[in-house]
């Protein structure tokens, strides 16, 4: 797919992005020589709407993609080596595809590029050596989904150089998670791949992984008199992948109590049953994160058709039981191993004070650091932005828009 990026992507907004293309193409003028030929490609970032820490039990969710993008200047290098250089590090991600296998000596965009490569190939795509040259605006650490919209421009490089454009979606959000699960290490759900790759706003079920459900839906918040903010606490949660790994595997602990694999397949009435044998089994925390998935996988389903319906006060209100059950069950508003560090808890407080009981706001995406959300009222906006960035920094409060389109190749 292609996007006019003065319309589809930026639209107004296209004056301030041009010249980060111009960054971009000077950048690959200045490591890889001659841009003749070279192809931008743009990848988003997401926000989580429903369902946290759902999707890797098999259960429901909302996410959109956002205006906030990594962007790519790619070119085919007529080698079997990848060279890829972002502004952002001084290091050149390079890599030999004759060599596909994990390997523990990579760094984590090294290990995602190695883990996508191989993973297309198993699929029957073709693979190539490229140069690529690329800046972000997705926060990193941030709870916006950095490494997937990065994983997802890799894909959509692959499949715009090599294939023509055919890895649908779908696929490119199975084949980043494969990256991500098996050559990285982290074992997240579909959740984050699959909305950099979709685009819009998108409820998904993932009861069949392999074959998740996914349906649009709308959710045009100015013309609700709000807007979608998400507050930068200033923590970075790039070293917590322990404690991400910890929600799923006590989730599925749970699960395998009853003999399932993933909690989507129990059954919540039984759950209730056994929750005093489940604590010598699984411990009181993850019968409280199983306490959460079952109700949060339910609020998903619920806020996707209220959006459908639109019943947005009632929506809101799912917010903010969604937020609390992520505050008192989940538990991922800090790390354990980090107690005196509690931006998104602090971080609520404060919205909390400041919405005054209007609007809602919640952790966001998968916690512990990062970001949190908040639906805040157009007539509080000012007033709500000054008070999150006295806290916590000018500019760490972001008012975000809905991306329509996932990973695609940009047309300027």
């Amino acid at each position: 797919m292609k996007a006019s990026a003065q319309h589809l992507l930026y639209g107004g907004a296209w004056g301030q992005e041009k010249a980060r293309y111009e960054e971009i193409q000077e950048g690959f003028k200045s490591f890889f020589g001659d841009t003749g030929g070279a192809r931008f490609f743009s990848a988003p970032g997401r926000t989580e709407i429903g369902g946290n820490h759902t999707d890797h039990n098999h259960g429901r969710v909302v996410a959109a993609s956002i205006n906030l993008d990594i962007v790519g200047l790619a070119k085919p290098n007529g080698t079997d080596t990848i060279r890829l250089k972002s502004v952002e590090y001084e290091r050149v991600d390079q890599l030999d595809l004759s060599s596909l296998e994990p390997n523990p000596e990579d760094y984590g965009s090294r290990s995602l590029i190695r883990g996508i490569c191989a993973r297309c190939k198993a699929l029957g795509y073709e693979i190539g050596g490229f140069d690529c040259f690329t800046k972000t605006k997705v926060l990193k650490g941030s709870g916006l989904s950095s490494s997937a919209a990065f994983e997802i421009l890799v894909v959509t490089i692959v499949s715009g150089l090599f294939n023509g454009g055919k890895i649908d979606p779908v696929a490119a959000a199975m084949i980043a998670q494969y990256a991500e699960n098996v050559y990285f290490g982290k074992p997240c759900g579909l959740l984050d791949q699959m909305a950099s790759s979709m685009g819009g706003v998108t409820a998904m079920d993932f009861h069949d992984p392999e074959n998740p459900v996914i349906q649009r839906r709308q959710l045009d918040l100015s013309a609700h008199g709000y807007a979608l903010c998400v507050v930068d606490t200033g923590g970075n949660h790039a070293d917590l992948t322990e404690e991400y790994a910890a929600i799923p595997a006590e989730m599925k602990k749970v699960a395998a109590y009853f003999g399932k694999a993933f909690l989507r397949d129990v059954d919540e009435g039984e759950f209730y049953e056994n929750l005093q044998p489940l604590r010598a089994a699984a411990g009181d925390r993850a019968i409280l994160r199983a306490m959460h998935f079952f109700d949060d996988d339910r609020l998903a389903a619920e806020e996707a058709k209220a959006l459908e319906e639109g019943r947005f006060e009632d929506f809101l209100g799912m917010v903010r039981r969604s937020g609390a059950s992520s505050l008192m069950r989940l538990q991922n508003v800090f790390a354990s191993s980090a107690p005196a560090q509690q931006g998104i808890t602090l971080a609520l407080a404060v919205s909390q004070r400041l919405l005054g009981g209007k609007g809602a706001s919640r952790v966001h995406g998968g916690g512990f650091a990062g970001t949190m959300q908040a639906y805040v009222p157009l007539d509080l906006l000012p007033t709500y932005r000054a008070g999150m960035e006295k806290v916590f920094g000018p500019g760490a409060c972001h008012v975000l828009s809905v991306r329509d389109v996932g990973g695609v190749e940009v047309e300027l």
